[in-house]
């Protein structure tokens, strides 16, 4: 059974002073609602997934086809450039930011929203890995024109080794993370996510009262709660899950204050950051009621049962439905809505 605390900031937050998430999705609607690839992703209910985890409903929003990109970061970066492209040149958006090169490090889909940005508004992108990313990832963002640049052990490593080359060479650093100094762009990525929390509000037949987000830095999980709190307000019990490999909201949360933790690589590969984003943890630290870790084989062991139902995905994409189905503990009468954030790495 997955280990679990409460959290004690709830409501009033941990870094009350500091930038927070992002509640609504109207600006990016706006934006997006000119990209002829956007289509809402669809949200869908199981019951033989409910009755495995001895629950009432639960609804799954389903991010793998988000765009043509495979999971919900498609949302993110590419939001966060295309607001540079529009407020550069709002009339020509193909070459917009010719010249301009946006460099960042990635486990893989961000990385893939950066270069699909990039390409779509004539900008240049370069990818750092570190060696831990499957090699298919590197291979989609070439594919997508991107500069792919293998350094690091981990995604600390590769996240260090991006922010010196944005340094020297004067390029932009285009992060899904935030730390202090840097959360203008951040920001931006955030909002994008807040797309995918609206469809599912819109979509969904009755309010939830249980909302698991899966977490790495934080930003997902961060933009869903915002705007569930602005939809819901305190009705729903929103519970974050991360691998035990890397604790970094449930550690700070539990001390705090933000702290940068430590672990072995975990398979749930674009989770695996050892310290959060401090808007989602400001976000989070007020709009979460329970952090929970998951071990890899509660995360294995969900994997053949989420695609027996037609829901194939990867460690980390199915983190949240994991922990619902290795025993959260939830009442019988649970409305659980949960997000499939990626697809399976072969495709």
């Amino acid at each position: 059974m997955p280990q679990h605390i409460q959290n004690p900031w709830r409501g009033k937050g941990l870094l009350p002073d500091a930038i927070h998430p992002i509640d609504h999705a109207e600006d990016v609607a706006a934006l997006l609602a000119q990209c002829p690839a956007h289509q809402p992703t669809p949200l869908s209910q199981s019951p033989e997934l409910a009755k495995l985890a001895g629950v009432a409903k639960v609804w799954i929003k389903d991010e793998r086809s988000r765009m043509g990109l495979g999971s919900f970061k498609a949302l993110g970066a590419a939001h966060a450039i295309a607001r540079e492209a529009a407020a550069t040149a709002p009339d020509d958006w193909s070459t917009a930011l010719n010249g301009q090169v946006f460099v960042t490090a990635s486990a893989g889909n961000h990385g893939l929203s950066v270069a699909a940005g990039a390409r779509l508004f004539g900008a240049k992108a370069v990818i750092y890995l570190s060696k831990t990313v499957p090699a298919a990832f590197a291979d989609r963002l070439r594919s997508f024109g991107a500069d792919v640049v293998i350094e690091g052990d981990d995604y600390e490593a590769s996240m260090a080794a991006a922010a010196k080359a944005a340094e020297d060479k004067g390029w932009t650093l285009l992060s899904d993370s935030s730390w202090e100094g840097y959360f203008e762009l951040p920001l931006r990525v955030m909002e994008g996510y807040v797309q995918m929390a609206d469809e599912a509000a819109q979509d969904i037949p009755e309010p939830p009262t249980h909302i698991l987000l899966q977490a790495g830095v934080g930003g997902l999980a961060g933009a869903v709660a915002a705007h569930a709190r602005k939809a819901w307000d305190d009705a729903p019990q929103i519970i974050v899950v991360e691998p035990d490999a890397a604790p970094a909201l449930y550690e700070s949360i539990r001390q705090g204050e933000l702290v940068d933790t430590t672990g072995p690589v975990s398979s749930m590969g674009r989770l695996d950051c050892k310290t959060p984003s401090i808007i989602a943890l400001a976000g989070l630290s007020r709009d979460a009621d329970q952090f929970t870790l998951i071990t890899e084989n509660e995360a294995k062991d969900a994997m053949p049962t989420l695609a027996e139902h037609g829901f194939e995905t990867t460690p980390s994409g199915g983190a949240g439905l994991a922990a619902l189905l290795a025993g959260l503990n939830l009442p019988p009468d649970a409305r659980v809505l949960t997000f499939l954030s990626e697809g399976p790495e072969d495709v």
